[in-house]
């Protein structure tokens, strides 16, 4: 495992813009747009107001960075703090599929961050933003499933993902990145409890993830060594965090596999792990001219991570915690037809139609899904009429997954509505950060995105 990390180190060192192909480029332009939709989605919803005071409490008047929600400026620190918070807060980021991690909430804001303080262009802040995805989906991968049982991967992971971001942007050597991992692993965190609460520590997972990713690289940067085995020492990662680690996916195809181009867009407001069942109901709605009213059951078969984490929400109490609820997003989709962001706020809670349809909803361990997960994510449902017809549908690529995929008029649409939801820009400000994305690599210097005076 020593080798295939140093191998790791190796490659993002070298790692060269012209190395990337004009189809990752395009699509890290795309995962930018998605994540700068879900970052200014979050302006004004609980919890994101507590993080920008406590980056107004704790950090400086002004900065070379800018914290998107509050139109501050700051210090990179804080900056990639508030940004990754709020940019995990409405549900609608990224997501990779066989690391179960969520790459974009933790890499944009590290990257943007860092690129507007040191003055980098377009091209540096996507060339670290690559190295910090395939970085970060190969630790993930590594980790394995038993990982994600207790900790949340995106905190965890997260946090080298930031780290080797802004390694790339500060130009690291192979030795410094050894170094940043180290100091990135001992400081990942993140676990699943807080979903039994309603607790708000998912967004505090992303910031801390983005913030200390960035601590680790400055101060790798002015010095600081890491541990050099943080990856397979008797007292590293693998050994406190897993239990059936896979040393070879840290280094499986470096290069020739782009990690970033596997990563799904997220469509429907809500945990991934209700998309592919979500689809599914859709599809036999659609195919069979059902009503809500019309159905007595739904059985989902689902992989067990989908239990693990949706398991623990019964009857949600707040709109986030209705994202983890399967009942609640299926009662959504069967009696809205979407469940999206302005669903989840008017009505997942407050419709008792809703609520009906959730105590008809079930949740079972199915072999053929669970053996096909991580790398695919199946939605597999059946459902059952009140005259007592029986329907299903097998769904193998949920919408926003890399074989079914949105394209980038479906993305500029998703993001008017993400901005349009928490009326965090204007409409011309809206069309402008729709472009500056789609001319990312061509920008000479990434400077702020919105106006530094606080609305």
């Amino acid at each position: 495992m020593a080798n295939s990390t140093r191998e790791l180190a190796d490659f993002l060192a070298e790692l060269r813009y012209d190395d990337l192909s004009e189809s990752v480029v395009a699509r890290c332009e795309e995962l930018y747009l998605d994540w700068l939709g879900s970052a200014l989605a979050g302006k004004g919803y609980a919890p994101i107001p507590k993080f920008e005071r406590y980056a107004q409490r704790m950090g400086p008047a002004s900065g070379g960075s800018e914290i998107l929600t509050c139109r501050r400026q700051t210090t990179p620190y804080f900056a990639a703090f508030v940004n990754a918070a709020a940019s995990h807060v409405v549900e609608q980021d990224d997501l990779h599929n066989s690391s179960v991690l969520h790459p974009g909430t933790v890499v944009f804001p590290a990257a943007l961050a860092t690129a507007q303080a040191e003055g980098r262009s377009g091209r540096d802040l996507i060339l670290a933003a690559v190295a910090g995805y395939e970085a970060g989906i190969r630790i993930g991968e590594f980790l394995g499933r038993s990982h994600y049982t207790i900790f949340h991967t995106t905190g965890t992971v997260g946090t080298l993902a930031a780290a080797v971001t802004v390694g790339k942007l500060l130009n690291f050597s192979a030795d410094e990145f050894m170094h940043v991992l180290g100091s990135a692993g001992t400081q990942a965190a993140g676990l699943w409890e807080f979903l039994r609460d309603g607790a708000d520590s998912k967004q505090l997972h992303t910031a801390k993830a983005a913030a200390d990713g960035l601590l680790a690289a400055y101060m790798t940067a002015d010095g600081l060594t890491g541990a050099q085995h943080i990856f397979d020492g008797h007292q590293g990662m693998a050994a406190g965090m897993s239990h059936d680690a896979d040393p070879a996916r840290l280094n499986d195809r470096l290069g020739t596999r782009w990690a970033l181009s596997e990563t799904s867009f997220k469509f429907h407001a809500s945990c991934r792990h209700t998309h592919p069942a979500a689809d599914a109901l859709q599809h036999i709605m659609r195919e069979h001219d059902l009503q809500h009213d019309e159905i007595d059951s739904v059985v989902t078969h689902v992989h067990q991570a989908a239990i693990d984490v949706l398991g623990p929400v019964d009857v949600p109490c707040t709109v986030h915690q209705a994202k983890f609820s399967m009942g609640t997003v299926l009662g959504l989709i069967a009696i809205y037809g979407k469940a999206g962001l302005e669903e989840f706020q008017h009505h997942a809670l407050q419709d008792p139609k809703v609520a009906d349809f959730r105590s008809r909803v079930t949740m079972c361990l199915d072999s053929e899904v669970d053996e096909a997960y991580p790398a695919k994510w199946l939605g597999k449902v059946d459902v059952t009429t009140r005259d007592g017809q029986v329907f299903q549908a097998l769904v193998r690529d949920p919408k926003g997954d890399p074989e079914n995929p949105l394209s980038r008029l479906e993305l500029e649409n998703k993001f008017t509505r993400l901005v349009k939801f928490s009326n965090a820009v204007t409409e011309e400000e809206n069309r402008h950060l729709i472009d500056v994305a789609w001319g990312l690599r061509d920008l000479e210097h990434v400077g702020f995105l919105l106006s530094s005076t606080y609305h």
